[in-house]
């Protein structure tokens, strides 16, 4: 039997995602891809793959997973619960070596949304249009043309290196509570002084509304102008911020619509889509507008440090330092004080 990746159970959203699927806007077909680029790079460089090998990415997800066939080398990245591997604590943020007959669970995040799931040699499922991720609303990529669902199970790719030193990374910060940064247009001239000091002065949630397709924001009314809230249907990039006729701004992320018919208050700068998709339900968003020069300028940073992630990397020393990765402070005992540690 060929080795094989089993999702003994599954709560939550799941999918195949590598790099995404690009050159195909003008025929209505968006990237797809991760919604936490950092974190997906971070997986893979954990388990020696490279920068387009597919990988889960998990929405609000809690998993049990075992390996059928050979051990695999895995590692977990981004809004990542409590990892158990056959009940010990794990780390996220490292590699480890998941084998037969081993259980593998990993617990719904308390913090953010997307979380990945990289195992060395990637998933080889079949690439359709150049990529192997899901777009759900295109029924293409992914497992079937499908989101994942309990009792997959996925072909492994090949065995990794005997010897090799498991490795680790810092955690990959999730950003909460930092504004998002726009890039005010193209169709700001449809809004009115108000309307843009509602969008830009205002505090809005993150609806219920919210998928890889984009969040729906709840929220102050952002006033349209003359010219009401109908144009021309135009292109969209990831980050494009539409306002409909309700005055409630949306986010459009990697699985968007490529054409749009409301106006366009502003779009969020590639360095922080991240900071956005990683928001949950009924959490703060606010914006802050920035000009063209210093939205390059973040892009660049961003890249840089994405660049500079596998110099980063460095061997798990020790069981202490196991330990400590796993954030496990908040289950410990204050022997100084009457309660736990992280008691509020």
């Amino acid at each position: 039997m060929s080795p094989r990746l089993h999702l003994a159970r599954l709560s939550g959203a799941a999918s195949i995602q590598d790099a995404g699927r690009h050159g195909f806007l003008r025929f209505g077909l968006s990237a797809s891809g991760p919604m936490d680029p950092l974190a997906f790079a971070a997986a893979n460089l954990l388990v020696g793959n490279g920068p387009d090998a597919a990988v889960i990415e998990f929405g609000l997800a809690a998993a049990t997973l075992r390996i059928e066939g050979r051990p695999v080398r895995l590692a977990l990245a981004g809004a990542v619960g409590a990892i158990r591997l056959d009940g010990e604590p794990m780390a996220a943020h490292r590699s480890f070596l998941l084998r037969d007959g081993v259980e593998l669970t990993v617990a719904r995040p308390r913090e953010g949304v997307y979380a990945v799931l990289a195992v060395s040699g990637g998933f080889p499922v079949p690439e359709v249009m150049g990529s192997r991720s899901l777009h759900q609303r295109a029924t293409l990529g992914g497992c079937d043309g499908r989101p994942l669902r309990e009792g997959d199970r996925l072909p492994l790719g090949p065995l990794p290196p005997s010897g090799e030193a498991e490795r680790c990374l810092d955690p990959v910060a999730l950003e909460r509570g930092e504004p998002i940064r726009v890039v005010l247009g193209p169709q700001d001239d449809h809004f009115p002084p108000d309307g843009l000091a509602t969008f830009l002065g205002r505090d809005f949630t993150v609806s219920n509304r919210a998928d890889r397709m984009g969040y729906q924001l709840d929220g102050p009314e952002i006033a349209h102008g003359t010219q009401g809230f109908n144009i021309v249907s135009d292109a969209t990039v990831a980050g494009s911020v539409q306002v409909p006729g309700s005055g409630r701004p949306i986010v459009l992320l990697a699985d968007r619509q490529t054409t749009g018919g409301y106006p366009k208050i502003a779009t969020v700068i590639s360095a922080d889509l991240r900071r956005i998709a990683q928001r949950r339900p009924g959490e703060t968003v606010r914006f802050e507008a920035v000009d063209l020069a210093a939205a390059t300028r973040l892009a660049r940073a961003r890249g840089a440090h994405l660049a500079g992630l596998a110099a980063r990397l460095r061997p798990v020393e020790s069981e202490a330092e196991r330990l400590m990765a796993a954030n496990l402070a908040g289950e410990a005992v204050d022997a100084l004080g009457p309660g736990e540690a992280g008691e509020e």
